[in-house]
C-alpha cells in the first residue's frame, strides 16, 4: 500500500506529510505576530481573506532558529477542517512512498521531534521524516 507525501526541509532534514492534508504551499507571505503567544506561534498569514495561524516547525521540533536572510515557505494544511500554515525551509518535491518502507522514529531523534513523528520512510539515499499533523500543529 503506498501514499503520497509532500515534502519539505527544516534543518537540512527531509520531512513530509501526507499530500490528502496539505491545501496550498506558499512563499513569502507577511506575518503579524501576536503579543504573548508560545514561541511556536510565529503569527497570524491573511491568505485571501482568511486567517490562519503560522507555527514555526523548527520551534516546535527544537532545532536551531532559522537564518534570519532566510524566508520561510509555508506548507497550508487542513486539520480538523482548520487551515494551519507551517512554517518550512524549503519545499521538495511529492513523493510516492510504500508501507514496506515505513519504520518507527529513529533513535537518533529525542525529545518533542520524537513525539511530532508518525515515523519515517526509507528512501533511496535518504531518510523522509513522516509528521503527525494533528500533534505537530496541537502542541
Amino acid at each position: 500500500m503506498s501514499s503520497r507525501m509532500v515534502t519539505f526541509t527544516l534543518d537540512g532534514r527531509l520531512y513530509g506529510v501526507d499530500v490528502d492534508a496539505v491545501q496550498e504551499v506558499l512563499r513569502g507571505q507577511t506575518r503579524t505576530r501576536i503579543p504573548l503567544a508560545p514561541g511556536t506561534l510565529a503569527g497570524l498569514i491573511n491568505l485571501r481573506g482568511q486567517v490562519l495561524s503560522a507555527v514555526d516547525l523548527r520551534v516546535q521540533l527544537d532545532l536551531p532558529a532559522r537564518e534570519t536572510d532566510t524566508e520561510p515557505m509555508l506548507v497550508v494544511i487542513r486539520v480538523a477542517g482548520e487551515p494551519v500554515a507551517l512554517m518550512v525551509d524549503t519545499i521538495g518535491a511529492v513523493v510516492d512512498v510504500d508501507v514496506d518502507q515505513f519504520e518507527p522514529p529513529p533513535d537518533t531523534l529525542s525529545g518533542t521531534s520524537r513525539e511530532l513523528l508518525l515515523g519515517a520512510y526509507k528512501l533511496e539515499g535518504e531518510l523522509l521524516l513522516a509528521l503527525d499533523v494533528s500533534r505537530a500543529v496541537a502542541a
